[in-house]
């Protein structure tokens, strides 16, 4: 299993792909307890894990790498399809061949998979010995302290307020030059597919002088890029009265500090920190953050806006709650203000309940249209508890939605190769975030419409901003040359 999977390897997700999986870092401390962290799926995980670590760094752990020298192991897990519970499920098993070297290992789930399951998960994977939902992870102390008297453990309560701004994170993965701020928790959209309501539980947002000081923190440090990261930023808002009720020092705010306005504030910590954000709900992305991003150079020209369907009944039956053309007049509004080159992306769920032929094919139409950089890819899974499961029968056949997700592969991958085409010959700022896989004399970073190019390395090193001529393409990656000043 790899450790770290770099946005090279992830450029166009699919069903058939592995899922994305990151460990903790070693830390080196000796004379410690070692703690060992597996996240997988979305970069709320990968945010979640670095909570936990600072939670667990109070109570004297030190990350390590090694899951041979943990005294704790969490699996920080996704539920967002079936085959990413199962790859947890096979991870366990693996898991299971130390537990039995070393049985004073306490091993925890943590994350949707666990709040999903509950106590069940301890009656189906004898190995675990916690199970921690993503509300609960102050509570894990108190719960080690259980196991360690020989209980099972089992925290899973949903809150309305837990944001987590007070806890600084230990930056698991980091490279020194990117990092995660999460600026809200949960989802209110009952998207009829997705559990995630269900797991990560109601929208809340985070107080956003606490988000802006994390980013002014992380630049201070050297971090030259955040992702402000929220299931659905777009609903980002902090109200006067909820200043007053959180007790905060700053009460002379506005009557609702929205998104655009956060974002602003984010983008005004230094020009030289480019500010990206996941996800934008195209049902609530406004001209006001198109003109906030246009107007601030470090905001990344870069929008990831899942449509999941191009067709208007399967949109209404999976709860989206726009149509076709809505979606449409979001993708020309970002055009017309940010340009045609602003950097789109997308998920597409191929083979949804009663989807016809017809339909699919206006997802391929719609991707046409809109020529995405890339996209994340999959055919529908039912997931137990959704509405979706509740309404509707899973009545596409397997063979059905895997021709149907092949075609949506394909075209991605044409849409994708001419995108990039169109580059050959610009030049971008590029900020370097490291070493090429392919070889030690390249290195590798990101435009601000966050395409991924490799270059010479010359006399540069990550962190560094550099302008880059790009030469050639691949359907993934970009090609350049140095442009000294």
């Amino acid at each position: 299993m790899k450790g770290l999977i770099s946005d090279l390897d992830i450029l166009n997700g699919t069903e058939q792909e592995q899922e994305e999986v990151r460990v903790s870092i070693e830390e080196g401390n000796t004379g410690k307890k070692k703690l060992y962290i597996e996240s997988y799926g979305c970069q709320m995980n990968f945010s979640d894990s670095e909570i936990v670590s600072s939670i667990m760094k109070e109570q004297g752990y030190t990350t390590t790498s090694s899951l041979e020298d943990a005294d704790v192991t969490f699996l920080n897990t996704c539920s967002i399809r079936e085959k990413a519970e199962q790859t947890v499920r096979n991870r366990l098993n693996h898991i299971n061949a130390a537990k039995k070297r070393r049985p004073e290992m306490v091993i925890g789930v943590l994350g949707c998979m666990a709040e999903r399951l509950k106590s069940k998960f301890l009656e189906e994977e004898k190995i675990v010995d916690l199970v921690v939902g993503p509300d609960a992870y102050r509570d894990l102390p108190n719960l080690l302290g259980e196991v360690e008297s020989g209980q099972k453990a089992v925290n899973t309560f949903l809150s309305r307020e837990e944001t987590y701004a007070d806890i600084s994170p230990v930056r698991l993965n980091s490279n020194g030059v990117t990092a995660f701020i999460s600026i809200m928790r949960g989802c209110d959209n009952m998207c009829s597919f997705c559990v995630v309501p269900f797991t990560r539980g109601r929208e809340r947002s985070r107080d956003p002088f606490s988000i802006v000081k994390e980013a002014q923190d992380l630049f201070d440090k050297g971090f030259k890029e955040v992702t402000l990261l929220g299931q659905n930023v777009d609903s980002y808002k902090w109200s006067a009265e909820q200043n007053n009720k959180a007790k905060l020092e700053k009460s002379d705010i506005q009557e609702v500090i929205n998104f655009a306005n956060l974002l602003e504030m984010v983008a005004k910590v230094d020009p030289k920190l480019r500010v990206r954000f996941s996800t934008s709900h195209p049902k609530d992305i406004t001209d006001e953050v198109l003109h906030t991003m246009k107007a601030h150079d470090n905001i990344c020209k870069y929008i990831h806006l899942p449509v999941q369907s191009g067709n208007s009944r399967i949109l209404d039956m999976m709860n989206r709650t726009y149509d076709r053309a809505w979606y449409i007049n979001r993708v020309d509004k970002i055009k017309e203000i940010l340009g045609e080159d602003c950097g789109l992306s997308s998920d597409m769920i191929t083979g949804f309940c009663s989807e016809t032929e017809e339909e699919h094919q206006d997802t391929l139409s719609l991707m046409r249209y809109v020529k995405y950089d890339l996209s994340y890819m999959f055919f529908y899974s039912e997931r137990p508890g959704t509405l979706a499961e509740k309404k509707y029968e899973d009545d596409i056949p397997l063979d059905i939605k895997k021709r149907r997700l092949n075609e949506i592969i394909e075209l991605q991958n044409e849409c994708s190769r001419e995108t990039n085409r169109r580059d050959v010959g610009k030049e971008f700022e590029v900020l370097i975030e490291g070493t090429s896989k392919k070889s030690e004399e390249q290195l590798f970073g990101r435009t601000t419409t966050n395409k991924v190019v490799i270059f010479d390395k010359g006399n540069h090193k990550k962190g560094e901003y550099v302008t880059v001529k790009i030469n050639d393409s691949t359907t993934g990656t970009l090609f350049g040359t140095l442009i000294e000043n």
